[in-house]
């Protein structure tokens, strides 16, 4: 096995209010998370991660949430600050930060720029304002603009807009609405992404009556791709489009299984060595991780990947990938050969999910991007 590029994932927990349908480990805190301390704890911590990385270089840095911009610039300017002091980043590093339209403001963009921050992800969903209430969203179509023009203003020159389908009351006409709305942003990088009802979610309890049906999700969802192919963006990944030279390159790492360390609540890691793959978390409660960075800082046991787990998460993250990946890639990254990826893809071949092309390229067939969970679900059983 070589070693992958590495990456820096930063998780900053809190919202204002956590939204129906999301799963990920955010905390509701009005405006009152104890944002000092957290930065504190997180300075901590990655003294820990700053061992692991063992001189080599962060490629690129992601702070996501929750809702990182209800931190202060001045906040987010103290964690990078320590980035840069703790490990050798990369000149040319991307360094993305997620915003929602209702708390940019809590810290002008131009701030997070100063920071180091050069790429924001910004949280819009959708631009019809009921849906967005149905969504639980703080803000509205207009937050949206306007935060997108005080972006521009900053100097951004590469954002990306959050963009959901299949909501609840959406019609085809309402979805192309918002790719369009979107696409006049400029945005350099759209996500346009399937709303789905999660465990442990509100709308998993409570599902909202009028979501469309999957022969109308199916028809928003390909008449969202021919707009933004239209208008000149590449779809590279499942929900992912970007302009030329625009991709994501922190999300493109995970999807080619590279490293990445991990600092934050509830943050996972993933390292390599010469011959084996780890895993490791942080406490996900925020309150445990703060006082455990307090009293004694410690980056988490690693667990090796069995070979079996090991398979089955390469191609759950590379299958996402609209181009798929090099055979090449999969022994270095997992050190597994080339003879049993063949034994363990015979069964999505057959049922013409995916096909081996030239080069030892591997990918998803037309049938199995629209029916990836099918095509994932065939290597649970290697």
């Amino acid at each position: 096995m070589s070693l992958p590029p590495l990456a820096l994932y930063v998780h900053l927990p809190w919202c204002v209010r956590k939204c129906p349908y999301c799963d990920f480990n955010s905390h509701s805190a009005g405006t009152g998370a104890p944002t000092q301390r957290y930065v504190d704890a997180l300075l901590a911590d990655l003294d820990q991660e700053a061992k692991r990385a063992a001189g080599r270089s962060i490629e690129s840095l992601f702070l996501g949430g929750g809702t990182p911009s209800l931190f202060a610039p001045e906040e987010i300017s103290r964690l990078l600050a320590g980035v840069r002091e703790r490990f050798d980043v990369a000149d040319d590093a991307e360094i993305t930060m997620e915003a929602n339209p209702g708390t940019v403001e809590c810290g002008a963009p131009a701030g997070y720029r100063e920071a180091g921050v050069n790429r924001l992800s910004i949280g819009a969903q959708s631009f019809d304002d009921n849906a967005l209430r149905q969504l639980g969203r703080i803000h509205s179509s207009d937050d949206i603009r306007r935060a997108v023009g005080e972006v521009k203003s900053a100097g951004f020159d590469n954002f990306n807009l959050d963009l959901m389908h299949g909501l609840p009351g959406q019609t085809l006409a309402t979805a192309e609405a918002d790719v369009r709305a979107a696409v006049e942003l400029e945005p350099t990088h759209i996500s346009w992404y399937q709303l789905t009802l999660e465990p442990n979610t509100v709308f998993h309890a409570r599902p909202p009556h009028d979501l469309p049906d999957e022969e109308s999700t199916y028809a928003i969802q390909d008449a969202g791709a021919k707009l933004l192919r239209e208008a000149g963006f590449e779809q590279y990944e499942v929900s992912a489009w970007a302009r030329h030279g625009r991709r994501c390159r922190h999300n493109v790492n995970y999807w080619l299984f590279g490293d990445y360390l991990a600092a934050g609540a509830g943050a996972h890691g993933k390292l390599s060595d010469e011959a084996r793959v780890f895993r490791y978390r942080k406490p996900a409660n925020p309150l445990q991780y703060m006082l455990l960075m307090e009293q004694n800082p410690t980056g988490g046991d690693l667990e090796p990947v069995t070979d079996e787990d090991l398979l089955f998460e390469f191609m759950l993250n590379a299958l996402r990938l609209y181009d798929g990946f090099q055979e090449r890639l999969f022994l270095e990254r997992t050190g597994l050969s080339a003879q049993r990826l063949q034994q363990a893809s015979s069964g999505a071949q057959a049922r013409g999910l995916l096909e081996r092309g030239k080069d030892s390229i591997w990918r998803p067939t037309e049938l199995g991007r629209r029916f990836l969970n099918d095509l994932q679900a065939e290597f649970l059983r290697n």
